[in-house]
């Protein structure tokens, strides 16, 4: 086995995969058991259907993880040296980012046509894979549509044979089946659960595919719009520039030609857009941002605990932000360009010290991320930090 390889396989070692392959087992094995026992060819050809459909989703699965979302190589540049000024820079991947590409904090690279980074299977929706991981969803709601209706009807079944007939018999049944009973009931909750679960993520993902806008770009898209409203200048409207129309946009992700001419960089634009037309609206989002910062000076420590209790109180604790965005340490007179302002929790990023600007080499731990309110106060109308904050951090994103 090749290092490549293994690499792929632990994949498979996280908790998302494990949790959706244990559950798995578990809700086909309870509802084989519960399966009607009469010997009819109906009934056998059903529970081959009900068996490949879980085939079918366990194969899609499988090959989500394995195929990855395609990644862009470090230290990529564009073809014309003269484009670079259209695209962001990421230092930790030491390369420009491809139009559509994004960094994935938990992959640690560019993600090409990054959607999202799905935990259950360990691995970033994106530009090769996304088309598995529809399938999947697809194939995994039919199968939890089985399971549920079959578990439903074994255990309706069950009651009205014995509990109608003879009460006090069906209560020793019972007794006597208790835990077959137990996982029936249990899984028919977790297969109903999957069922909504699926049927809301298949919506998210249909419409992402109809419209060719990935998540990241949905969001990209509304503060577009936030931005042309709020300007004080008159703004040429944002376009998005990947929209084919619903059939050229089911292409680029079901189409296997479509996928490998566009390689995840070079992609087909509408009329009259520039291939660097997002690219351009991130960055101007971006200068927007560094416009509006605010800058806090660390009076307390932050610990970067999620559950900060015993240092900043229970009403810190109890208004946590509901992201899973980390948390920074900060040490006292560390600068925070905040750009997020929450009534007991700040989102920024820190501003890297003297002696790590000489270094190029920020201490361990995150730069950007929450920290607790508490911990720092607003000196942006004090002093010119907010030049001194602007010449670190933005290279190490």
């Amino acid at each position: 086995m090749t290092e490549a390889e293994e690499n792929e396989l632990r994949l498979f070692w996280h908790w998302g995969p494990m949790v959706s392959l244990i559950l798995t087992l578990t809700v086909v094995t309870t509802t084989y058991i519960w399966w009607p026992v009469e010997n009819h060819t109906r009934l056998s050809a059903h529970f081959g259907l009900y068996m490949l459909l879980y085939l079918l989703a366990l194969y899609n699965f499988v090959m989500s993880v394995l195929m990855g979302p395609g990644l862009l190589p470090k230290h990529w540049q564009p073809k014309e040296p003269k484009d670079t000024r259209f695209l962001q820079y990421c230092h930790k991947c030491e390369g420009y980012k491809a139009p559509r590409a994004h960094h994935c904090r938990r992959c640690k690279r560019c993600v090409l046509k990054m959607d999202h980074h799905c935990p259950w299977i360990n691995r970033c929706v994106g530009w090769a894979n996304h088309a598995y991981f529809v399938y999947f969803l697809f194939f995994y709601l039919l199968g939890s549509i089985h399971s549920a209706v079959v578990l439903a009807c074994g255990l309706y079944q069950f009651v009205s044979d014995n509990f109608m007939l003879q009460p006090k018999k069906f209560i020793i049944l019972v007794q006597q089946n208790y835990l077959s009973v137990i996982m029936c009931v249990t899984c028919f909750c977790i297969a109903l659960g999957t069922v909504l679960t699926m049927i809301k993520l298949l919506v998210i993902q249909m419409y992402a595919i109809l419209t060719n806008c990935t998540d990241i770009e949905q969001w990209i898209w509304k503060k577009a719009q936030v931005r042309r409203y709020c300007s004080q200048q008159q703004l040429q409207p944002f376009v998005h520039p990947y929209h084919l129309g619903w059939y050229g946009n089911l292409g680029q992700v079901f189409n296997m030609d479509s996928q490998y001419r566009s390689r995840g960089i070079d992609w087909p634009m509408r009329a009259n857009c520039d291939q660097y037309a997002l690219t351009i609206e991130q960055l101007a989002q971006k200068a927007d941002n560094r416009n509006r910062t605010r800058i806090y000076r660390c009076v307390k420590r932050a610990t970067g605990s999620w559950l900060p209790l015993w240092s900043q109180g229970l009403m810190v604790t109890l208004c946590l932000p509901c992201t899973d965005d980390p948390r920074i340490v900060l040490e006292p007179n560390d600068l925070v360009r905040v750009t997020r302002i929450g009534s007991h929790w700040l989102f920024g990023e820190r501003v890297l010290s003297e002696l790590e600007e000489r270094r190029k080499q920020p201490r361990p731990g995150a730069l950007r991320g929450w920290f607790p309110r508490p911990c720092a106060v607003d000196i942006t109308e004090t002093s010119n930090c907010k030049d001194q904050s602007n010449k670190s951090n933005f290279k190490y994103e």
